[in-house]
């Protein structure tokens, strides 16, 4: 995973801007709010293929390959690798605006797991494309 690349995989899925009150005690913005963000977009592309509602059941493979920093704009992009019985797999890439320089790097990358669930809240076949 620890490829350096010039553009993102997959598609964009959510976009947000790191806000002071997201940072470490060293001024950085904390991994776990990018963390938080990569979870979301890969749970919208998901629950967008699952037609309906998913649960994060695995986190792995991460990878922080740069800060993310006050006034950047964090942009994730995720894309489906494997589809199972009744899971996901979901590489998920986040991008950094930098604030005043209009350049876009990459700053961590995932892989996240997801299931589709029913109702009940049980597993759930993913549906045929």
């Amino acid at each position: 995973m620890a490829e350096r690349r010039e553009t993102p995989r997959g598609e964009l899925a959510i976009r947000t801007l790191a806000m002071p009150a997201d940072t470490n005690p060293s001024g950085d913005i904390f991994g776990g709010w990018v963390l938080s963000q990569m979870d979301i977009a890969g749970g919208i592309t998901a629950q967008a293929r699952a037609h309906g509602r998913v649960v994060t059941a695995a986190v792995e493979a991460m990878s922080f390959h740069r800060p993310v920093y006050v006034g950047d704009v964090l942009c994730c992009y995720a894309e489906i690798l494997r589809i199972g019985r009744t899971s996901m797999t979901t590489r998920v890439e986040a991008w950094a605006l930098r604030r005043g320089e209009g350049k876009r790097v990459q700053v961590t990358e995932g892989v996240f797991t997801y299931v589709a669930l029913d109702d009940e809240g049980r597993p759930r076949p993913v549906p045929e494309a």
